[in-house]
């Protein structure tokens, strides 16, 4: 009996020795060292990184915007020469730091405000279907005012033609909206001179240039890409972006 219990403590502590080792918890360093690098390389390995020396793309946002209308610029904007080399900055900005919701109901973080936006080379003015609260907000307006004083070129999509036309800085230019857009857009702003929107998809006049917007919004996009780089360039984007295909694309 005596023996038993002595046999009984002894695997007892055996096993409390196991359960207690480091050596039975521990995971292997070669695994903990893996997924940290796995974790750092999806995080960093696709950032662009914002460099002074390169032309600054922004890309307006705000609730309700059309996603498409954003992405399209930045989808032709972030693409790099055949040779792998960045050629801009793309940023998004809005009034505030806190996310946006789009039309379709994804939400964006924009890179800065309208206080710490960086000089821009370039402004796109996207459209929402109700365009009401941004062409009433004062200080979307002044944004794109404060904006044309040092932009080389401004373009509107869609109905972003309204906060262009609300803004004062395209009187007496050419502009095209969204397709049946244009009668109305005349009568609230006179001055400018709207194109018939049934018959033209993009216009440049100047330092202004607009389209009809959604996924005519890759046309502005490219037709800047090009006058900004080459016309080489706009086409390798093209079919980076497999744009060629869908050019010869039927049902």
């Amino acid at each position: 009996m005596i023996k038993s219990k002595i046999i009984l403590i002894v695997i007892f502590t055996t096993i409390l020795s196991s359960c207690n080792s480091k050596t039975s918890i521990q995971i292997p360093q070669t695994e903990i060292i893996n997924t940290t690098e796995t974790t750092t390389d999806t995080l960093t390995k696709h950032v662009k990184l914002f460099k002074e020396e390169l032309p600054t793309i922004g890309l307006l946002m705000y609730n309700g915007v059309l996603q498409s209308e954003v992405i399209a610029t930045s989808d032709v904007f972030s693409k790099p020469s055949e040779d792998g080399i960045q050629l801009f900055n793309v940023v998004t900005i809005a009034e505030t730091e806190h996310p946006i919701t789009t039309e379709e109901g994804m939400r964006f973080v924009p890179d800065y405000t309208f206080k710490n936006c960086p000089k821009l080379d370039a402004l796109f003015v996207p459209s929402a279907y109700d365009m009401y609260a941004q062409v009433h907000n004062h200080s979307i307006i002044n944004f794109i005012r404060d904006k044309n004083k040092e932009t080389e070129y401004i373009v509107s999509n869609c109905a972003g033609a309204q906060l262009i036309g609300k803004s004062g800085i395209a009187d007496g230019h050419k502009i095209v909206t969204w397709i049946g857009g244009g009668e109305q857009l005349q009568k609230e702003y006179p001055n400018l001179k709207v194109q018939n929107d049934s018959l033209v998809t993009f216009v440049e006049d100047g330092k202004f240039s607009s389209s009809n917007g959604n996924l005519a919004s890759y046309i502005s996009a490219l037709h800047l890409v090009e006058k900004m780089t080459s016309p080489e360039h706009r086409t390798f984007v093209e079919s980076y972006l497999y744009l060629d295909r869908l050019q010869n694309w039927k049902e």
